[in-house]
């Protein structure tokens, strides 16, 4: 399948596959005699578990790891498990993160209920922030 063909079929873009390419993700496929790429069908499966990783937040590092222990024939099962506990670590840490955040909003939200534009201080820019 030529690069345009693979980037319907596949949901994404010619510059995406040849950036997937370039970092590892995707093997160097055939040329054609024109040389143009030639990618066989299994580059289809590749890319959809590339879409599904970057949905589950993982980084094209992380990916690119996975790949190479399942190329090296070796399943990449307890490595995934791993990548996907720091996941959920990470997220929980935002989580917590964007909850302190979310209240110290909601208190200035609160503090700025009653607008009140001749009490404001030029030089302060804004009392509610």
């Amino acid at each position: 399948m030529l690069i345009g063909e693979v980037a319907t079929a596949g949901g994404t873009t010619a510059k995406t596959l040849r950036f997937y390419e370039q970092e590892g993700l995707l093997p160097e496929p055939g040329r054609t005699p024109g040389g143009y790429r030639d990618y066989d069908g299994d580059v289809l499966g590749r890319l959809d578990f590339i879409r599904r990783s970057r949905t589950a937040g993982l980084t094209l590092g992380e990916i690119r790891e996975i790949l190479d222990l399942r190329d090296g024939g070796a399943a990449p099962c307890e490595h995934v498990q791993g990548v996907l506990t720091r996941r959920l670590e990470d997220l929980d840490a935002q989580i917590a993160e964007l909850t302190v955040l979310r209240a110290a909003v909601a208190d200035l939200w609160a503090g700025a209920a009653t607008v009140e534009p001749a009490s404001c201080d030029a030089a302060s820019v804004c009392r509610y922030v």
